[in-house]
């Protein structure tokens, strides 16, 4: 049975490193429904945070060549009951759609949303949270004329204790 899962593999700094992670779920069939990249607490090491839909068999393959790359120090999988995620999206309204009608500004609050920047032609808005959460806020926004719209990969970090440093120096003394 599919399920979501969400990879986070933490890699030394290499140009082309991207390819050949990506290459990792193409010779598989797998599409990658979110892709973020980042600075990790450790510097010079970066984290890669992967959503992909597939069976927990297949995710253990993936994850398994992940780790035979050579930039890659570490990777592992979760399901989202096992991490602390979120996104986040921006929403350029047209500003007089939205100062005609006092509707949206409840909106805008029900949702915890901010406004970023409002200038005569449109107003950003913006939204942190689960994808549910911003693409809900998206719908209540289309009546009011929505310009632009993105939504950000997913960031995770784990619930389980863990330090990267002390998984670092683990290695280092393999």
């Amino acid at each position: 049975m599919e399920k979501k899962f969400t990879i986070t593999a933490f890699t030394e700094d290499h140009i082309g490193l991207i390819n050949r992670i990506t290459s990792v779920f193409a010779r598989r069939h797998l599409n990658i429904t979110s892709l973020t990249t980042s600075e990790s607490e450790v510097q010079g090491v970066f984290r890669f945070t992967i959503v992909v839909h597939c069976t927990e068999d297949l995710i253990i393959k993936v994850v398994g060549q992940l780790k035979k790359q050579v930039e890659i120090i570490t990777a592992d999988f979760h399901v989202d009951d096992e991490l602390i995620h979120q996104e986040i999206a921006l929403y350029k309204i047209n500003t007089k759609a939205l100062a005609d009608d006092d509707h949206a500004e409840r909106i805008i609050r029900q949702y915890n949303a901010r406004v970023l920047t409002v200038n005569p032609n449109f107003t950003v808005i913006e939204k942190t949270g689960h994808k549910a959460e911003t693409q809900a806020l998206l719908t209540e926004l289309r009546p009011f004329g929505v310009m632009e719209f993105v939504r950000s990969g997913r960031v995770a970090i784990s619930k389980e204790l863990k330090d990267l440093s002390a998984i670092l120096a683990q290695l280092e003394e393999e």
